[in-house]
C-alpha cells in the first residue's frame, strides 16, 4: 500500500451531511440513486450518485446523515453532475454500507 503524507490527507475535505432527497437513477450505468445532501449553510445542498440500491430503500435514506468528500471536481454521471462523493464500506459484489456518525451532528461538520 502506498503511503501518503499528512499534507495529502489534509487536502481532502470530508463533511457530514443529511440526505434530503433520494430518487431512482435509471440513466446510470449501474443501479444507483440520485441524492441531494444538505451540508449546512457554508456548502448548501450538493448532488451525488450512489450505488447503494442493494442495501437501502429511497424512503429510508431521507434524514440519514452520511459522510462525503466535498472537494472533488464535479463529475458527469449519465445526465447528472455529481458534486460530492458519499463514502461507504464496499464489500463483495460492490455491496456498499454508508458511513455515518453514530449520533446526530450539525450538517457541514468536518471529519478528521
Amino acid at each position: 500500500m502506498e503511503e501518503i503524507q499528512w499534507s495529502d490527507f489534509t487536502k481532502v475535505k470530508i463533511k457530514v451531511g443529511t440526505i434530503i432527497s433520494a430518487e431512482d437513477f435509471p440513466e446510470a450505468r449501474n443501479p444507483a440513486f440520485k441524492l441531494q445532501i444538505d451540508f449546512g449553510p457554508d456548502l448548501g445542498v450538493l448532488k451525488s450518485s450512489a450505488q447503494i440500491t442493494r442495501r437501502y430503500k429511497k424512503e429510508t435514506l431521507i434524514g440519514k446523515q452520511v459522510v462525503a468528500v466535498v472537494n472533488f471536481p464535479k463529475k458527469q454521471i449519465a445526465n447528472m453532475m455529481s458534486e460530492c462523493l458519499v463514502i461507504g464500506a464496499v464489500g463483495p459484489d460492490n455491496d456498499v454500507v454508508l458511513l455515518s456518525p453514530d449520533q446526530k451532528v450539525d450538517n457541514g461538520l468536518p471529519v478528521a
